[in-house]
């Protein structure tokens, strides 16, 4: 199994038409997102979208594949490397 990473998605939509179709995916995949922030750009009729996301590799990318489908959008990402690990205190708690 995949194991959970932590990472970071980042979200240009250079075509504001496609805002609703940029939503939808991201509420289909909902499940992944732990917060976001999204920042219009009126005057260049651009928006960027930032979102912190929690899961597989293989979940990530069936992501940020189908946002990176979507006309006039450009998605990039960072991911861990691995699974984060436990802090020193939980473990001993």
């Amino acid at each position: 199994m995949d194991e959970e990473r932590i990472g970071f998605v980042g979200i240009v939509i250079e075509d504001l038409a496609q805002t609703a179709r940029v939503n939808q995916v991201v509420s289909q995949f909902q499940e992944m997102v732990t917060g976001r922030i999204g920042v219009p750009d009126h005057e260049r009729g651009i928006a960027v979208i930032g979102l912190l996301i929690r899961g597989s590799s293989a979940r990530v990318g069936a992501f940020t594949g189908k946002l990176g489908n979507i006309p006039g959008v450009q998605v990039k990402s960072a991911m861990t490397k691995s699974e984060r690990k436990e802090i020193q205190n939980e473990k001993d708690g």
